[in-house]
């Protein structure tokens, strides 16, 4: 019995350890963004995508700001910069609920100011709301100067990125490329030719696009740049399956060359 096991045993170590070997090798896909431009050679000129503003929506938060001659009639307005409860900070991922102050803009569309009254903004930009408000406040007061920001344009980002959650932009104009970058890139499981970015419209409706970062020409896509609400999703890939069930195979691996290990010193004693 002890010379069928000697006879066995480098065979079978050696199959276990060669199983270890190509389980370990796990292969996976290639991270290369813009696969289509040459990494030598003549380099061709890539477009750029057209950036329309972004309009308005209801419950976004509005930072409005004015400056007239008479610095009581400003500061009712500024003062009336409410803080609003938002899920998270002024510039990055959101983890805690905090605050942001602005105007809310109400289920109608309106931003309720001191002394004005209701101000139809939703459906305007950002310049459009400023002329508007202007406009309406100019009937009261000498208005100097007239400040609309967004104080919650956030962006989402979740799934196959090193740090997943929620940012809020420091302005409205934001690319795809500039979110990823947020959310500290893809990891290399990220499916970069199949990117999901879920869009809400006026009604609330997530409307789904395609993005693929391994091409060029996604700075020419019409969802280059983002709006407010946007959701961006990275899919994991064959490749995390595959490394999962390889890590699964090399602790099976692992435990089979134990057990083959003990029976061997076993039939010894």
């Amino acid at each position: 019995m002890n010379k069928f096991y000697l006879k066995r045993t480098p065979i079978t170590i050696g199959a276990l350890f060669l199983i270890l070997l190509i389980t370990s090798c796990a292969s996976t896909k290639k991270t290369k963004y813009f696969q289509d431009i040459p990494d030598s050679g003549a380099l061709k000129t890539i477009g750029k995508a057209e950036y329309t503003e972004p309009r308005i929506q209801v419950d976004d938060i509005l930072t409005i700001m004015i400056q007239t001659i008479d610095p009581n009639a400003s500061q009712i307005i500024n003062m009336g910069n409410i803080a609003t409860s938002a899920t998270g900070t002024t510039i990055g991922p959101l983890a805690n609920s905090q605050v942001v102050s602005g105007y809310l803009v109400d289920k109608n569309g309106d931003v309720d100011l001191p002394i004005v009254g209701k101000t139809k903004v939703a459906g305007y930009t950002i310049n459009d709301a400023k002329e508007i408000i202007r406009a309406k406040i100019s009937t009261l007061y000498n208005v100097q100067s007239v400040i609309v920001r967004y104080a919650n344009f956030k962006i989402s980002v979740i799934g196959e990125v090193n740090k997943p959650g929620t940012y809020i932009m420091p302005n409205e104009k934001v690319s795809v490329l500039d979110a990823i970058a947020l959310a500290g890139d893809l990891t290399i499981y990220g499916k970069r030719e199949n990117v999901l970015l879920l869009r809400e419209n006026q009604d609330g409706i997530r409307i789904p696009h395609r993005i693929n970062l391994r091409k060029s020409d996604v700075f020419t896509e019409p969802f280059f740049y983002l709006r407010q609400n946007d959701l961006i999703y990275v899919e994991p890939g064959k490749s995390k399956a595959a490394a999962t069930d390889a890590a699964q195979a090399r602790t099976y691996t692992i435990i089979g060359s134990l057990l083959s290990v003990l029976v061997v010193i076993a039939s010894r004693l």
